[in-house]
């Protein structure tokens, strides 16, 4: 008898809770949802090659706990099941200075609460469980896991993409103890297409799911503290933080129309465009200004830094040139650093409009 209810009864209740979850999942905002086993073998080789060959930079996070990112039931005791979701995040009103997801609020609180919520709402319906709610934090392969669970595939440029929702979407997790049905991984669709290898500023996508990640832009800007290598500081451009190059020039984000939830909305958005106030903060007008969003993890230092280096890439301007001197004896050595090599990147930029100016 026992046999016969796991073999008829069990994986058809089973079915019903994952198909209300994956129904509870939507209305709570999120785009896409699957559900993933524990099993992620099949992506530590290429995680240990990509250590091996450095292309974490000083993201040393990423080589602890690593027994805990490939077994799931290490991070969480007796984890069967893992419900991966994703949301939505792209605005048109995005500027190119500063990477879409860092003038939002921040997302990390924002989904795992309504991973929280996902788990009242299986409470309520079949009782006490085992789980826990992440997104980007503590040692969890995110996009191996949505790929399992049939949310999308890992892209050319190492992100998740989904043929509807394309790639501008934030990742979440909510592992459970539940024994639920796991959904089916989805088709690479990425073809023979290149456009985003070809589009990334500092060739940091050296091939088709591999980046060196001490190249990207994204890194560069955000988890790296110290002084930007000086060649790749004109490949820089003017972002100050992050890069989405290589999402913007994707086929499939070019369709997506979605409308941005609320939640992620700021009040008041940051004047990206406007380099020269922003190099102007104090860092109380810093703190105030970048309250509640990503960038408060770079730090007044950096941020200084990386607008340093996006003035030197700006268009010459005598009033570049006297803000970025100004600032010469009211900042760290670091940011000192990156003044005089703007200034210097400025007086070239100089040289040759006036080479322009007598050609004309």
């Amino acid at each position: 008898m026992v046999s016969l209810i796991k073999q008829f009864i069990l994986p058809s209740m089973n079915k019903k809770l994952t198909d209300k979850i994956k129904q509870w999942a939507i209305e709570l905002g999120f785009q896409t949802v699957g559900i993933s086993d524990t099993n992620l073998s099949h992506y530590e080789n290429d995680f240990y090659d990509s250590l091996a060959k450095n292309y974490h930079g000083e993201m040393d996070f990423l080589t602890h706990h690593i027994e805990k990112r490939f077994h799931p039931e290490k991070l969480m005791p007796n984890t069967k099941s893992i419900i991966c979701v994703s949301i939505y995040y792209y605005t048109k009103t995005n500027t190119s200075n500063i990477s879409c997801y860092a003038q939002l609020n921040d997302y990390h609180k924002i989904i795992k609460e309504k991973l929280k919520l996902l788990a009242n709402k299986i409470e309520n319906e079949i009782g006490s469980f085992a789980y826990r709610a992440f997104s980007d934090s503590a040692p969890v392969i995110e996009k191996a896991l949505a790929e399992k669970a049939g949310n999308g595939w890992i892209g050319k440029n190492c992100l998740l993409l989904n043929q509807q929702v394309g790639s501008f979407c934030f990742l979440g997790e909510l592992f459970t103890d539940l024994e639920l049905d796991c959904t089916s991984p989805t088709q690479n669709r990425c073809g023979n297409c290149s456009q985003c290898l070809n589009a990334c500023p500092t060739n940091a996508l050296i091939a088709p799911q591999q980046l060196n990640a001490s190249r990207c832009i994204s890194y560069l800007t955000i988890e790296h503290k110290g002084a930007i290598p000086v060649e790749l500081r004109p490949l820089i451009g003017t972002k100050i933080v992050g890069c989405d190059q290589c999402q913007l020039v994707c086929p499939y984000n070019q369709t997506v129309q979605l409308e941005l939830d609320p939640a992620f909305i700021r009040s008041q958005n940051i004047d990206s465009d406007n380099l020269i106030k922003l190099f102007n903060w104090n860092e109380n007008e810093f703190d105030k200004n970048i309250s509640g969003t990503v960038i408060e993890r770079i730090g007044f230092e950096c941020w200084q830094r990386n607008i340093a280096i996006a003035l030197g890439n700006s268009p010459y301007s005598e009033k570049i040139i006297a803000t970025l001197k100004l600032k010469l004896n009211d900042c760290s050595d670091l940011v000192k650093e990156h003044i005089e090599w703007a200034i210097q990147n400025q007086l070239i930029h100089r040289a040759r409009h006036r080479i322009k100016i007598i050609k004309i």
